[in-house]
């Protein structure tokens, strides 16, 4: 009899531990974190970007704009927007408005593109292998809309020896005065088309 209940035991612990093993497994497999929740205050958690459809986007952004951030596009060498631009002041992407680069970390590259030594914040923007080119290369992303900016390269100055290298569509321009009377961190609904065209030409925005 003793013996009889031993083995029941043995099989009901079998039991359970399969199906623990199959929630963990399960987990594992959707992605689900352990031991974590979600932080209220994060960034993630209280960034109220809504982002827009691609056919919102086609009516808001100019042509180079939507093929640039939306194709993964590259704008013509010197025949841009901002790749000569001395004003001080802060770099916005172009489709939900996050602050990107300072004037400040703005540099002479020689390549015709804006070029910086570093973003304003190191989490405003993203990075991913890119191999259209049949070799390797570090892509530039916005963080919050994935927005394509251009790539980094490891030959910049100090202090960071890297070369932010965007193109003039992805962003948008606020000089210092501009950018102190308004919030950087709240999202514009207002065409971002308008925001660009008013500080360059705009058949340069469009050159296909």
């Amino acid at each position: 009899m003793t013996i009889t209940k031993q083995r029941i035991n043995a099989n009901l612990i079998r039991v359970r531990l399969i199906r623990v093993s199959l929630v963990l497994l399960a987990a594992i497999v959707v992605g689900v974190p352990f031991g974590t929740a979600e932080d209220p205050t994060s960034s993630a958690a209280s960034d109220t970007y809504k982002p827009k459809t691609k056919a919102e986007l086609r009516r808001i952004l100019l042509p180079m704009q939507y093929q640039v951030t939306q194709q993964d596009g590259t704008e013509p060498a010197f025949r841009n927007a901002y790749w000569n631009n001395k004003e001080d002041g802060s770099y916005f992407c172009v489709v939900c408005e996050l602050p990107l680069f300072s004037s400040k970390t703005k540099f002479e590259s020689g390549t015709g593109w804006p070029s910086f030594y570093a973003p304003i914040k190191d989490t405003s923007v993203g990075t991913k292998r890119d191999w259209k080119m049949l070799y390797p290369r570090t892509e530039v992303h916005c963080e919050r809309c994935n927005a394509h900016l251009g790539h980094v390269f490891n030959d910049g100055p100090a202090p960071t020896g890297l070369r932010y290298c965007m193109n003039s569509a992805s962003l948008t321009f606020k000089s210092s005065d501009e950018s102190n009377n308004k919030s950087s961190d709240k999202p514009n609904d207002e065409p971002a088309k308008s925001q660009s065209a008013a500080t360059a030409d705009p058949k340069t925005l469009e050159l296909q």
